[in-house]
């Protein structure tokens, strides 16, 4: 790749599902010399790395461990980092570990309460926890039902604590994370969000239909994207025992094909992909950054083929 890609804007000039993998029209690329690529994220004018760091990586980690995991992140580029308070105690553990680079990250952070009341206490204290006086990204969290929705956006609902914090520089940006397509369709109804944290995973694409129609919605409204499970294989067979620690599904741990997984990820106009909070895994997506690329045509037969063959983690529509 060169070090500095700027391509000149085209986006909505063409359906995006024509497109695949997107050129990456309309989206700023550059990476520092020995360090991960940085991608622009929508209209925020923020430039993140093109992996971001889950906070889960720390979860249940001794402080001289976070430390270390974050460290070596930096290390790598690493400048995105997505945390929430529903990840045990990794608010606790990402706070003081983060604390010497905070001023270089980017931090996102999410809540699940649904009320104004709910997520006010909630953003207090993963302010408290993260030793910050701001966050740079706040979403509501893994969103999946129209009921959801509709507690978010009535009265006394957590958006009106969102709009608020906004307004007193307690968060910077808005977005939210979903985990159906009509629940992310229907935020995208009712807010401009700068943001959508979603799945795109080449096994729900094809065998799913659970990706496209969210991701071209969301280019079109320049949107910045962030992609959850892109290393994800998928469902653990009934009864199986061997779970990988910090994954409810399989994840792709054959080197090979966890790169094919983020390679597939991120040839679509995606700023970033989280890679799962089990620590090696991390430690695996690391290393494997600086071979992350746009698939080439016959790439994209093949992984066509083997995500249609797959057995998705999710589908749409929901069953």
């Amino acid at each position: 790749m060169k070090r500095r890609n700027f391509i000149k804007t085209t986006a909505g000039a063409v359906p995006l599902l024509s497109l695949f993998p997107a050129d990456l029209a309309g989206m700023i690329r550059e990476t520092p010399p020995g360090k991960i690529e940085r991608r622009s994220l929508g209209k925020t004018g923020e430039k993140l790395s093109m992996l971001g760091f889950g906070g889960i990586v720390v979860m249940d980690a001794t402080p001289q461990q976070a430390s270390s995991r974050v460290s070596e992140a930096i290390d790598y580029g690493i400048n995105y980092f997505d945390v929430a308070p529903s990840y045990g105690d990794a608010e606790i553990k990402l706070g003081p570990a983060l604390q010497p680079y905070r001023k270089d990250v980017f931090l996102a952070c999410k809540t699940t309460e649904r009320s104004k009341e709910g997520a006010r206490k909630e953003l207090e204290q993963s302010l408290k926890r993260l030793k910050t006086d701001h966050l740079d990204l706040y979403q509501l969290h893994a969103v999946t039902t129209l009921d959801d929705v509709k507690q978010i956006f009535a009265p006394g609902g957590a958006m009106e604590t969102f709009l608020a914090a906004r307004n007193e520089g307690k968060v910077r940006f808005l977005g939210f994370s979903a985990h159906s397509v009509e629940a992310a369709n229907a935020l995208m109804d009712q807010h401009d969000f700068d943001t959508i944290l979603f799945p795109v995973n080449y096994t729900t694409w094809y065998a799913g239909d659970f990706g496209p129609q969210v991701l071209e919605r969301a280019h079109s409204k320049q949107m910045g994207i962030l992609a959850l499970k892109a290393m994800a294989k998928s469902p653990y067979p009934e009864g199986a025992t061997n779970k990988v620690p910090k994954c409810w599904y399989q994840p792709l741990t054959d080197p090979e094909e966890a790169l094919m997984g983020l390679r597939f990820t991120l040839s679509h106009p995606v700023t970033a992909a989280l890679p799962p909070g089990n620590e090696d895994l991390f430690k695996m997506a690391l290393e494997l950054s600086s071979r992350i690329k746009p698939l080439s045509a016959e790439e994209i037969k093949m992984m066509k083929e083997k995500g249609k063959a797959g057995t998705p983690i999710f589908q749409y529509p929901m069953t």
